[in-house]
């Protein structure tokens, strides 16, 4: 660990800007609940984000909140002001190094900056089209390829969270980054729970088996897919229960509620529960028999890591890191094929002992991604940035 500066500290600016919600604003309000910045070199923290991420965010004697107007604009504004207002904001409080977590950085920014790749959508464009070629969304991620990509040339540091993303991205820019490091996302304590003895499937005539799976509707989640898989199991005979958990986007998200409508009409077997609040999944995760999760493209999918800390046995998409996450803890199918995703689910529900094998497997695996180890690592790196880039002037 490196020790305090001779000037009492850093004084680190976060550029929140771009956080609204989600994966991203766990991860800076975890990083700033556990973090010890002193035993990391730094001394002060700045956060400029909008009101009612701030209003989600531990206070500390160390950590100042700033809120200017522009933030709480629409993306493109605040796209442009980040470039502008943003780093004159930045010199005059001082701030000694900038991290900009969400992948976009001001690009005339007279301080080093650390950016983080979190979204594979933009580099993934196969994955991007399931939107739809002329889609918004599309055009979205075909301009934050070159947006991000910039940065992430541009940036003095890159945090990457898996050896997945690093290598794919890498790749994909033809670019070896020289300052670049792999810190992986942390889990809630709350979301631990030791496996428990699984039964044959024999003992659920009487008792449904419930499948979980946690994501928001989005074409390339693949519940469509998994809900057809699900309904040939239970033609079959197997007494099954798959409880899909997130919020609905825009098309797909009708597409599949019509679907499991036509399937399901009754609802006996096929349920939807659209999103529900972060504090209440752990008690979801807790009630299920088997985890499903069939994105075919993320970078760390912080919904798959805590299925692992809840001890689930896990039926997961062979696609991007899940195999790395994952290792041999897991079934896996292909997420675009109804065929592959159905012999999984037959596979795990049929085999009782491998469930337990499963998830006590992956519950061991889960206790590696801690919010301390990475909080501790991304402000070690951070000053780490800052000494090279001083060292690079001097």
């Amino acid at each position: 660990m490196t020790k305090l500066p001779s000037n009492n500290g850093l004084h680190l600016a976060i550029d929140a800007s771009n956080i609204q919600s989600g994966g991203g604003l766990t991860h800076i309000s975890k990083l700033l609940e556990v973090c010890k910045p002193q035993l990391s070199g730094i001394s002060k923290i700045s956060i400029w984000s909008n009101k009612e991420a701030l209003d989600t965010l531990p206070e500390h004697s160390w950590l100042f909140f700033k809120n200017p107007s522009w933030i709480e604009r629409n993306i493109f504004i605040r796209f442009f002001a980040q470039q502008f207002l943003l780093v004159s904001s930045i010199k005059e409080e001082g701030c000694d190094i900038l991290f900009s977590p969400g992948g976009t950085i001001p690009m005339n920014c007279s301080i080093p900056v650390i950016t983080m790749s979190q979204n594979m959508l933009p580099f993934e464009l196969n994955e991007a089209r399931h939107f739809g070629i002329f889609s918004l969304m599309h055009l979205k991620m075909w301009l934050l390829k070159y947006i991000q990509g910039k940065s992430f040339k541009s940036a003095s540091g890159l945090i990457f969270l898996t050896r997945y993303a690093d290598q794919f991205v890498s790749e994909f820019l033809q670019t070896t980054f020289a300052n670049k490091i792999i810190i992986p996302h942390g889990i809630e304590e709350r979301f631990f729970q030791k496996p428990r003895l699984h039964h044959p499937i024999t003992k659920y005539k009487n008792k449904t088996f419930k499948l979980l799976y946690v994501s928001i509707l989005m074409p390339y989640k693949h519940q469509i897919e998994i809900a057809k898989a699900a309904k040939v199991l239970y033609d079959e005979g197997f007494n099954i229960e798959l409880r899909f958990v997130g919020g609905s986007w825009r098309w797909y998200g009708r597409k599949f509620q019509s679907l499991i409508e036509s399937l399901d009409p009754n609802h006996d077997f096929l349920l939807w529960d659209g999103f529900v609040s972060f504090k209440q999944l752990d008690l979801l995760y807790k009630s299920s028999d088997v985890f499903l999760f069939g994105s075919s493209c993320e970078n760390l999918p912080n919904i798959l890591i805590e299925a692992m800390a809840s001890g689930l046995p896990i039926a997961s998409s062979d696609f991007g890191p899940m195999t790395e996450v994952l290792g041999e803890s897991a079934v896996y199918f292909n997420p675009k094929s109804v065929a592959s995703i159905t012999t999984a689910l037959r596979k795990i529900i049929n085999d009782h002992e491998l469930r337990t094998s499963l998830a006590m497997s992956s519950w061991e695996s889960a206790k590696y991604y801690s919010w301390e180890r990475c909080a501790r690592e991304t402000f070690d790196f951070i000053y780490k940035i800052a000494n090279l880039s001083r060292k690079v002037k001097e």
